[in-house]
């Protein structure tokens, strides 16, 4: 089992955990921001186990069908997850909504807030967790994840906060206020989440410091070399693909321009990871003066 499917399982485990905790949380108290809660975290196991079968599609080797891997897979799962809250976030709403309009004390708030804490508790340490070995791996459906969690959290923080206040100052209707300002909040997350889903979808660029990165060795370890153009990257869940024209001197044989490729190539497989990198080899006529300068 890879570190990446390992995490995704474990994710998983912690999900159902926190359900449990938090199914037991509003059972005893009654209160519909507890149920909100539950609610979320339901949506949230949901997107745990999109998130595993993604991981696991993700990590099939190429075949003559996915001749570059199967790993923009995450990115389905991501997008899904970020659906996920967003719909998740109605559900509160709505719930918040109707529970204005009948009004109740939470029972046993004491016991309930201190089993819904524990839960935000482990949530918020596994999501810390998540995200750096979502990031590390290159996995968009573990940060994709990760990112679900945090907003998880933030909901639960405001939650416990509301059900808190109703039980001290009797206040009836912070309980449902509460659960709708906090489901305002993950909804901007849902689609934070959303957008940066679709670009990868989309075939977007590497970010501006992973280029600039890309750029600098190019022009280093292209020694021998004139310059290269036409530079393009995008991402596929881990992998990074680029591609460039090398311009070389025209009298330069091909062997002596292999080995600069591979130099290039070993160097940019060094610092990205997994990477995919193609070289187009041009004549020194080819030149357009207007890309990465071998230094």
């Amino acid at each position: 089992m890879s570190p990446t499917e390992r995490t995704a399982w474990t994710s998983l485990g912690v999900g159902l955990s926190v359900l449990a905790l938090k199914g037991a949380a509003w059972w005893l108290t009654g209160s519909t921001a507890l149920f909100a809660d539950m609610l979320e975290t339901v949506v949230n196991v949901a997107a745990a186990s999109a998130a595993l079968a993604a991981v696991r599609y993700s990590a099939m080797p190429a075949d003559d069908n996915h001749p570059y891997g199967h790993a923009k897979v995450e990115y389905f799962s991501a997008v899904l997850e970020g659906a996920l809250i967003l719909v998740a976030a109605s559900m509160i709403l709505q719930e918040a909504y109707q529970a204005w309009f009948r009004l109740r004390a939470p029972d046993q708030p004491a016991l309930g807030l201190a089993l819904s804490a524990v839960a935000t508790l482990i949530n918020a340490t596994w999501a810390t967790i998540l995200r750096r070995r979502g990031k590390r791996l290159g996995s968009p459906a573990l940060v994709a994840d990760a990112h679900y969690l945090m907003s998880d959290v933030v909901t639960s923080a405001g939650v416990i906060l509301g059900v808190g206040l109703v039980t001290a100052t009797g206040i009836l209707w912070l309980d449902p206020l509460l659960a709708a300002a906090t489901a305002v909040m993950i909804l901007f997350s849902g689609a934070r989440l959303l957008r940066e889903s679709v670009g990868g979808l989309m075939d977007e660029a590497v970010h501006t410091e992973d280029l600039t990165n890309i750029r600098g060795l190019v022009s280093t370890q292209a020694e021998g070399a004139i310059e290269a153009h036409d530079l393009r990257t995008r991402r596929a869940g881990r992998i990074t693909f680029v591609e460039f024209h090398l311009v070389v001197p025209g009298a330069m044989t091909v062997a002596e321009a292999h080995v600069i490729c591979d130099r290039i190539e070993a160097a940019l497989k060094e610092a990205l990871g997994s990477a995919v990198i193609t070289i187009h080899v041009e004549p020194e006529g080819k030149a357009k003066h207007s890309g990465v300068v071998v230094l």
